[in-house]
């Protein structure tokens, strides 16, 4: 057989092995360590040695774990002629080649990264297809994530030629810390912070499918100061206002569902799929468990007190309806947004409301009112009261505003 140069380090080692008709096949043979297991007799027990320094120890056996792959590529054992020498030469050279590029990729596993299934892959595809399969609750951001990138790509006139394709190897660190900048141009507060958290969700997802052999983002972050509350809320005054106004073609169960999330603080992603089943008429409580922390946290159920207004606004199962029947039939999320905007409109209050706003209302509300943090927290379904200590900063900030309001005596 021919004599293969083999170097020690060598894993897969380019292996032969002659056939029965004569020729000779060529292998790869991984070697992927040892593994060591105890002996055992017939019975499952271990034998123990019996003699020398080793006596009354258990003995061992080795085994090397090894896995071999076919090339498909053969050699003449005893080429005869110049055609046939040229092709053991040209076949061994394509072997090599192919055990080189196979020990590339074994390294790479090795070290941790996955292999791009496809380098031609374009990344957009891969983005809309991680949406159409995505089942949780914050789905609308994931796609807002997804559709900020595109517009970064199509406005920025470094990445212009990539708005409609764009490799997965080509997303670089670069180009995140542009991207970044980009959505704290479009964005405020905790905003492009939200967003930039979840476009990396689809990074880290792609890195997993073996889209991405390393992370672009890492140490690429946007900061922002969790504890100042930066979107507008509503007093209790304008509340009463916004209560008191009707407008023309308006959605009833748009309204019921918002007022729902001024007195109870509940996000858009949880009032759309409450049941009546989420409601103890009985105890007048409102149970339900958060979709944003569903399953990674020990935090995610949340009970409500319930009062007379709210049992009414909810109601209770008409016919036909049973108890998983949902309490708000609502349309899209932008549907339910406009309504609510054109609510606000309608009502003279000058502010930036968007539904999240209800939840921000509620927490402020209820701490102005004398609620202590830790009942505002629980009603929240916070995980901890740092997240809440925003809420008491713009307590203070209100109060702050009020006593500046007086007109001092003496003092105009």
């Amino acid at each position: 057989m021919a004599k293969l140069e083999h170097n020690m380090k060598d894993n897969p080692r380019l292996e032969q092995r002659k056939l029965a008709d004569g020729r000779i096949s060529l292998y790869l043979d991984y070697y992927f360590g040892r593994r060591s297991e105890p002996v055992l007799d017939e019975y499952g027990k271990p034998v123990r040695y019996k003699k020398g320094r080793m006596k009354g120890k258990p003995r061992y056996k080795v085994t090397h774990i090894r896995r071999q792959e076919n090339l498909c590529l053969y050699l003449f054992e005893k080429p005869h002629g110049q055609l046939e020498r040229d092709h053991n030469k040209e076949t061994l050279r394509v072997a090599k080649q192919q055990r080189f590029e196979a020990e590339q990729k074994f390294l790479e596993d090795r070290m941790g990264y996955r292999l791009k299934r496809d380098e031609k892959i374009s990344f957009l595809e891969f983005c809309d297809e991680y949406v159409a399969k995505y089942k949780k609750g914050d789905v609308r951001m994931v796609k807002l994530a997804i559709n900020r990138f595109k517009d970064f790509l199509d406005e920025t006139p470094e990445y212009k030629n990539y708005k409609d394709v764009i490799q997965a190897a080509q997303l670089d660190k670069r180009m995140m810390e542009d991207f970044t900048d980009y959505l704290q141009s479009r964005g405020r507060g905790e905003g492009p912070k939200t967003i930039y958290q979840r476009f990396k969700k689809v990074i880290n997802y792609a890195i997993d499918e073996g889209i991405l052999t390393k992370n672009p983002c890492r140490g690429v972050t946007i900061r922002a100061d969790d504890k100042i509350l930066r979107k507008d809320v509503l007093s209790q005054d304008e509340i009463r206002k916004l209560l008191q106004t009707h407008y023309d073609s308006e959605n009833a169960d748009v309204r019921r569902a918002f007022t729902l999330c001024l007195f109870s603080g509940i996000r858009f992603c949880d009032v759309k799929c409450l049941t009546f089943a989420n409601v103890d008429y009985g105890n007048k409580l409102l149970k339900f468990e958060q979709n944003k922390t569903k399953g990674h946290s020990g935090s995610s159920g949340v009970v409500i007190p319930l009062n007379e207004y709210l049992i009414n606004l909810i109601g209770r199962p008409q016919a036909g309806q049973g108890r998983d029947s949902l309490i708000f039939r609502l349309p899209s999320y932008q549907a339910c947004l406009y309504d609510v905007k054109r609510w606000v409109a309608s009502s003279g209050i000058d502010k930036h409301i968007s539904w999240h706003c209800a939840r921000h209302s509620f927490a402020v509300n209820i701490l102005n009112n004398g609620a202590n943090i830790k009942t505002v927290s629980s009603l929240l379904g916070h995980a901890s009261l740092q997240h809440t200590e925003k809420y008491t900063r713009a307590v203070d900030k209100l109060k702050l505003e009020a006593i500046n309001s007086l007109m001092m005596p003496g003092l105009e």
